[in-house]
């Protein structure tokens, strides 16, 4: 058997099975169609069970098939763990760190104050993935994320880095067309630009839709746009009123702050990461800069 499911072969399966083509395997691996062809029928005849449904349109696993990719999956995923570890300088931190967070916090906050981490630890190379949905820290999508909510997986190492305050903004213009909200109830009468709700970046993000609503169900949004960028872009053009976080508030120059005293949901963010990578030099220095920069803003 061990011959069988030798790391070529199964590496070869993965890379299909991930790309759903020969081709597009192939392409990934520096080989010919024709050879990654041969490797999956090897494993195949070797195993004695099909492992792909072949169609015009691409390849479909079959039952067997996602069994295999799965405990493969995982293999894979413990062996980049195990590589990332094994390769980290003892002296000092060095390696590829592969962030996520979500699109607004990563783009106006994380992004522009990376360059004197990579000054500080040059032996460092970062990957930022911004994505508003959770990848897997388990399965390595990346190594740790920052995240607008606790860690939902009981196995992940999580640390509190911040509670997110909130502004209430309009432009000057709309201010001066529509008049300024004295209270909350007021905000009935404004037009109001909310975070589409595909995806967003915090549970409580359009918290405003409700703020002193007197009446049954939240209001309705002029505009909705899945943008914390889009939003602000819309509210500097002076289309309505909106809630921006504050680590937003670089691009909020041209608006105006309303209802300061408005009560806001406090929202948490975090840096989690995965128990294996606990004693990992390259995640330490950066959760004690990402402290350091947090500490030094407020």
């Amino acid at each position: 058997m061990a011959d069988t499911m030798d790391w070529d072969k199964l590496r070869v399966f993965h890379a299909v099975a991930e790309a759903g083509s020969f081709t597009h395997a192939g392409e990934t691996l520096n080989l010919s169609q024709s050879a990654v062809s041969r490797q999956i029928s090897a494993l195949e005849e070797a195993l004695q069970v099909p492992l792909f449904h072949r169609h015009a349109r691409g390849l479909i696993l079959t039952e067997q098939g996602e069994a295999l990719n799965r405990t493969v999956r995982e293999v894979f995923a413990k062996l980049a763990m195990t590589e990332a570890l094994l390769t980290e300088s003892k002296e000092k931190p060095a390696g590829r760190l592969k962030v996520t967070t979500t699109v607004g916090f990563g783009s106006h906050w994380l992004a522009p104050r990376l360059h004197r981490f990579l000054e500080l630890y040059p032996d460092v190379t970062m990957t930022l993935l911004l994505d508003d949905m959770d990848l897997d820290l388990a399965m390595r999508e990346a190594d740790v994320a920052i995240r607008m909510h606790p860690p939902r997986q009981p196995e992940l190492v999580q640390r509190h880095l911040m509670d997110l305050d909130w502004h209430v903004s309009a432009s000057p213009a709309y201010l001066k067309r529509h008049g300024v909200p004295q209270r909350p109830e007021d905000l009935d009468e404004h037009r109001l630009v909310l975070f589409g709700d595909y995806h967003p970046p915090v549970a409580d993000v359009n918290w405003l839709a409700s703020a002193g609503r007197r009446s049954s169900g939240p209001r309705r949004a002029v505009l909705e746009v899945n943008s914390l960028h889009g939003m602000t872009l819309a509210l500097l053009s002076g289309l309505g009123i909106g809630a921006l976080p504050d680590y937003m508030a670089a691009e909020m120059n041209g608006l105006v702050r309303v209802l300061p005293e408005l009560k806001a949901p406090r929202v948490g963010v975090y840096f989690v990461y995965p128990e294996e990578l606990r004693n990992s030099k390259r995640v330490a220095v950066f959760r004690d800069f990402l402290l350091a920069e947090l500490t030094g803003q407020r």
